[in-house]
């Protein structure tokens, strides 16, 4: 069901289908239509049209004569996914080396030692949202609008992925660990070693989502 906010409807629904195609709910190849939506989200047809048109020009649907047809995120987007963010995450981690602000290093550090109470009490959802506002408030660091639009969708298209990685205790708690390297060089304000520690993390997370 969805609640109405001070965001449209639209962008409401766009964002709750979007979210149940990237964790799986629906899965590649799932037929879904305009009238079972409406239903199970309580809205009429004309925001659900509104989201499929959207979802359909992100890829993650595609349109068939009986309904969409989910799309989702195959192995070739997971791979070009990481390749992007290997390169952008390590600039964007040097960027913020430079030019974060001490509110905004603060927030981050919250939300690091967050994650690491969470990582203590193998609450493996809270580590995954506390990890999912690390890497926002990353961006945000970079002071680029730009860097932070094209990496946030990137990292939320992977979440089913990194979902599954989070859950086995020893990714989860070296995820953590990389998130305090990169911290500690941001905070030191060495732009080479933020660029270093980030590119690492992503090619370890990458190499884990492969190996499982």
């Amino acid at each position: 069901m969805i609640i109405h906010k001070t965001v449209s409807l639209a962008d409401q629904v766009f964002e709750h289908i979007e979210t149940d195609i990237l964790s799986g709910k629906y899965g590649r190849g799932e037929v879904i239509t305009e009238g079972k939506l409406s239903a199970e989200l309580g809205v009429s047809r004309t925001p659900i049209r509104e989201a499929l048109r959207r979802l359909s020009q992100e890829h993650l649907i595609e349109e068939s004569g009986k309904g969409s047809v989910v799309i989702g995120i195959s192995e070739k987007d997971l791979d070009d996914i990481f390749l992007i963010r290997k390169q952008l995450e390590s600039l964007a981690a040097s960027m913020a080396a430079k030019h974060h602000n001490e509110e905004q290093l603060e927030e981050l550090r919250e939300v690091l030692e967050l994650q690491e109470f969470y990582m203590g009490k193998s609450d493996t959802e809270h580590i995954k949202h506390m990890d999912n506002k690390f890497h926002s408030i990353l961006y945000k660091l970079t002071g680029s609008n730009i860097f932070y639009d094209t990496l946030v969708p990137l990292h939320r298209k992977i979440q089913k992925y990194r979902r599954a990685s989070l859950q086995k205790p020893s990714r989860a708690k070296d995820s953590v660990l990389e998130h305090r390297k990169i911290f500690e060089a941001i905070l030191e304000r060495n732009e080479e070693l933020a660029s270093k520690y980030a590119l690492e993390h992503i090619e370890n997370a990458y190499n884990h989502i492969k190996r499982g």
